[in-house]
């Protein structure tokens, strides 16, 4: 049954959970919310920091290849697989089954984001956000003879309507109106840790507006923002 399986690495804070929110409004997608989230953590020191770690380790799968064969790979009952991954969740795992899926990778000015993720993770490091791993999956990507479709999450915010039609050629599907809206409220495929995490995602009913962080850079951050910030840079250059 399953023709496209869409895989969307992005890092934390970056309107993944929105996206997969605006995925699941299509009649012929099912959404899958971060299957590889307790492999990361049973592989890194996360487990050690993350919010609800242990709740998510008990709740899912452990074993990333596990995740990959019978998740990823496995069978739905509609055209349209959407996977909402975190690209930094791809650790110690074979990255071939790429050459099989759609990939799509999500980024966000970390201007935008650090003053955000501090509120789940005090201390973040490169690891936690993502921004190195966008660049080695995408020179990944290019090198198996893909060029990922890499998206900024702000344009997303100002115009949804252009860039989701954009999304959907990409991938080979039809826009659909629908993905516009949706109701306020949890979802049932978001993930065990959605109450760590979605707060304002479970407030909206669509894509907010956008409006620049006006809180300054944790001083404690600001190491780490500007090497996001080069990374941030260096994906919008092949962007564009």
């Amino acid at each position: 049954m399953v023709k496209k399986r869409i895989c969307v690495w992005s890092g934390p804070r970056n309107i993944s959970t929105a996206l997969m929110y605006s995925f699941a409004q299509r009649k012929d997608t099912t959404v899958v919310d971060e299957p590889l989230y307790a492999h990361y953590l049973t592989s890194t020191p996360a487990d050690e920091y993350h919010p609800g770690a242990e709740e998510v380790i008990a709740d899912q799968e452990n074993d990333g290849q596990t995740v990959i064969e019978e998740i990823v790979f496995g069978d739905y009952d509609t055209p349209v697989v959407f996977f909402k991954h975190m690209t930094h969740h791809l650790v110690d795992l074979d990255w071939n089954f790429l050459k099989d899926t759609i990939n799509v990778i999500l980024t966000r000015d970390p201007r935008d984001m650090l003053p955000s993720i501090v509120n789940q993770i005090p201390n973040p490091t490169m690891q936690d956000v993502g921004y190195a791993a966008h660049l080695e999956l995408l020179n990944y990507l290019q090198d198996i003879g893909q060029s990922p479709l890499v998206i900024d999450s702000k344009e997303v915010l100002m115009n949804p309507r252009k860039k989701l039609t954009e999304f959907c050629e990409f991938a080979g599907i039809p826009f659909d109106e629908a993905m516009l809206s949706w109701e306020a409220g949890a979802r049932p495929e978001g993930g065990i840790w959605a109450k760590h995490w979605y707060h304002n995602v479970h407030k909206s009913t669509g894509f907010q507006a956008y409006q620049p962080k006006e809180v300054p850079i944790p001083e404690h951050v600001e190491a780490l923002y500007k090497q996001c910030l080069k990374h941030y840079k260096r994906l919008i250059f092949v962007k564009y």
